[in-house]
C-alpha cells in the first residue's frame, strides 16, 4: 500500500486552487443562490400546504384583529352615547328656553288654532310702502344713486359719474329693493 501512496504525483498549485475554487463556487451557490430560487417559486402562499405555525399565526392575527375592532366599536358607543347626552342636554334646554317665551306672552299661553297661524303671518310678512312713503324715506345722498338707475345706467357708470366707489352704489341699490 505504501507503494500505491508514493506513486502519486503530488497536486500542483494549479489544481490546488482550481478545487478551491470549486469548493467556494459550491458554498455560494448552495447559501445564497439556491435559496433565492426557492423564495421565487414559494411566493404564493396558497401553494404551500398549510402548517401548525403558520395556522397559529393566523389565528393569533385574527384575534388581535378582532380585539383592534372591538376597541374601536367600544370607542365610537362611547362617543355616541356622549353626542346623544348633549343632544339631549340641548333639547332641554331649548324646551325651558321655548317655556320661558310662552310665559312671557300675554295670557300666559300659547295661541291656539288660527291664531297662531296669524301670527307666523305677520311676522312673515314684508310691509309694503307706499309712494309717499318711499318719497319719504329716500336719503337725499341716494336720490342721485337712484335717479341715475331709473334712467338705465349700470352701478359701475352710476360710481365713476358720483365718484363713489362701485361696491357703495351696488349695496345702496341692494338695499333699495327691500
Amino acid at each position: 500500500m505504501q507503494s500505491i501512496l508514493l506513486e502519486i504525483p503530488p497536486p500542483s498549485p494549479a489544481t490546488s486552487w482550481t478545487a478551491i475554487g470549486i469548493g467556494v463556487a459550491t458554498i455560494v451557490y448552495v447559501a445564497f443562490i439556491r435559496p433565492l430560487g426557492k423564495k421565487k417559486k414559494d411566493k404564493d402562499p396558497l401553494a404551500r400546504p398549510p402548517g401548525l405555525a403558520r395556522q397559529r399565526s393566523v389565528e393569533r392575527d385574527m384575534s388581535n384583529l378582532l380585539v383592534e375592532l372591538s376597541e374601536m366599536a367600544r370607542q365610537m358607543t362611547g362617543q355616541l352615547d356622549t353626542r346623544a347626552a348633549r343632544l339631549e342636554a340641548l333639547l332641554r334646554e331649548a324646551d325651558e328656553k321655548i317655556a320661558t317665551l310662552r310665559s312671557l306672552q300675554p295670557g300666559g299661553g300659547p295661541p291656539h288654532g288660527v291664531l297662531v297661524e296669524a301670527k307666523l303671518l305677520e311676522a312673515d310678512a314684508v310691509p309694503m310702502r307706499t309712494a309717499e312713503d318711499a318719497s319719504v324715506a329716500v336719503d337725499p345722498r341716494h336720490a342721485e344713486v337712484y335717479d341715475l338707475a331709473d334712467e338705465g345706467q349700470s352701478a359701475q357708470e352710476i360710481a365713476r359719474q358720483t365718484g363713489r366707489p362701485r361696491g357703495e352704489i351696488e349695496l345702496i341699490l341692494a338695499l333699495r329693493g327691500r
